[in-house]
């Protein structure tokens, strides 16, 4: 078990020469170690930073550099912390960390600065993750969705439903505690009308892991429809290539079918699905075909919902289970004869390639949009079954509500709401838990 009591010392910047390097230092007894091995003396009541060397073994002899002291709570771990900017040569680098290890410190372990930090209350563990997602991000998008999180992107909302809950919950429990006097604290309707915007704000978070549940997945776009509406030619006309069949015969599309595309720059995963009904079906195959298209647009950042614009529309947004941002494609406007598109969306066309372009470029900004929002890989690995379990406690809180079931049994499905939403804030977790996330981090950070 790490002790927190401890001055803990390593390389902060990363692997390798470069013409700067950092080595940092926090703890307790941080002015007590550089006050033996650092010149000059620096005691300050507040952040600072100064010229100074730091006496290492021979040859060496002085090594200098820049001196930065946080000597109170306002540092990263809200401990003393103390950082020396110095040459980028691995072995200049190493040779002040063993000096300060002999002089009180002791070389820290991999993420211990952020748990520090994350125990201390300066970041919450959404933030703690995204601490190691800017570290591991392998493109620019990562990298912006790390920030945005790190910036309490995810913190906020999440703070702010929490607070909307235990409100609520405050007025339940304060009605139960008066039931025998026949004081209502929250009507029915409003208490309805706060459950639907607090489920509403939790599938915005659920929707927030977007497609990926790996580092290497890319973000998926789903078509969906109802059966013949031309998905299959659509996909084969954005592919570029006959990927999927094609037939006029509505159901010809039994399984999903997926590929790599690039729209604007935009990498996804394309995956083309069998024909949404509305009608339950008992046939095997074509259950198992609408099970599979159900799974994929569970698991879409984008879904672009395509309907003929050559017949009146016969399923709406609303009617088709899934998640993430819609954008409505009206298809073969080739043969519509020049008639109005009888129902509001991009105008295409497989046959003649009319409204491609458009339809990419919006692909690519609803893609970008919506990735601005993800998760860091790690959180989204983490939260998913918390996220759902909430969302679930809502909806069944909703139900409870309107079958006039009981406050007591409201109350009990919004505690397990709070409960899952601490486990993804971090206000409840356990050694394990810790262990398993800080444990991938780097030694210095």
């Amino acid at each position: 078990m790490l002790s927190f009591d401890d001055t803990i010392c390593a390389i902060a910047s990363a692997p390798g020469g470069s013409a700067r390097g950092i080595v940092r230092l926090s703890g307790p007894r941080v002015h007590e170690v550089l006050k033996a091995c650092v010149e000059p003396d620096v005691i300050a009541r507040q952040a600072i930073a100064v010229r100074g060397q730091v006496r290492v073994k021979p040859p060496i002899g002085w090594l200098p550099g820049d001196l930065f002291v946080w000597p109170n709570s306002r540092s990263y771990t809200r401990q003393p912390t103390a950082e020396f900017h110095s040459f980028g040569s691995p072995p200049l680098l190493a040779a002040a960390v063993q000096t300060f290890c002999e002089h009180g410190a002791r070389g820290a372990e991999p993420g211990e600065f952020t748990l520090r930090a994350f125990l201390a209350g300066r970041l919450d563990l959404p933030q703690a993750e995204a601490v190691l997602g800017v570290i591991d991000a392998v493109g620019r998008r990562p990298l912006e969705a790390a920030l945005a999180q790190l910036a309490g992107g995810l913190s906020r909302p999440l703070a702010r439903l929490r607070e909307t809950l235990l409100e609520l919950l405050a007025h339940l429990e304060a009605g139960l505690d008066f039931a025998e006097e026949d004081i209502e604290c929250i009507s029915p309707h409003e208490l309805d009308r706060a459950l639907q915007d607090a489920e509403a704000m939790t599938v915005r978070l659920f929707l927030q892991l977007g497609s990926r549940t790996t580092a290497t997945d890319l973000p998926r776009v789903v078509l969906a429809g109802p059966p013949n509406v031309g998905k299959s030619s659509l996909f084969n006309a954005l592919v570029g290539r006959s990927a999927a069949i094609v037939s006029q015969h509505p159901g010809t599309t039994r399984d999903y079918l997926t590929a790599t595309v690039e729209f604007g720059g935009v990498k996804c995963e394309l995956v083309d699905t069998a024909g949404w009904a509305a009608v339950e079906t008992s046939a095997t195959v074509e259950h198992s075909a609408q099970e599979a298209a159900t799974s994929q647009r569970e698991r879409a950042i984008v879904t672009l919902l395509c309907q003929d614009s050559t017949v009146p529309p016969t399923i709406h947004a609303a009617e088709m289970p899934g998640h993430g941002a819609l954008l409505y494609v009206c298809t073969k406007c080739d043969q519509a004869r020049g008639a109005p598109s009888r129902w509001m969306g991009i105008e295409t066309s497989s046959a003649t390639g009319h409204g491609l372009d458009n339809l990419a470029c919006a692909i690519a900004h609803a893609v970008a949009a919506a990735a601005s929002e993800a998760m860091v890989v790690g959180t989204a690995e983490r939260c998913h079954e918390s996220l759902h379990g909430a969302k679930d406690s809502l909806r069944r809180a909703r139900d409870l509500n309107r079958h006039c079931a009981g406050e007591e049994l409201i109350a009990a499905e919004l505690r397990l709401v709070l409960f899952e939403l601490g486990k993804v804030a971090g206000a409840v977790y356990t050694d394990d838990i810790l262990e398993r996330i800080f444990s991938r981090f780097c030694i210095g950070k």
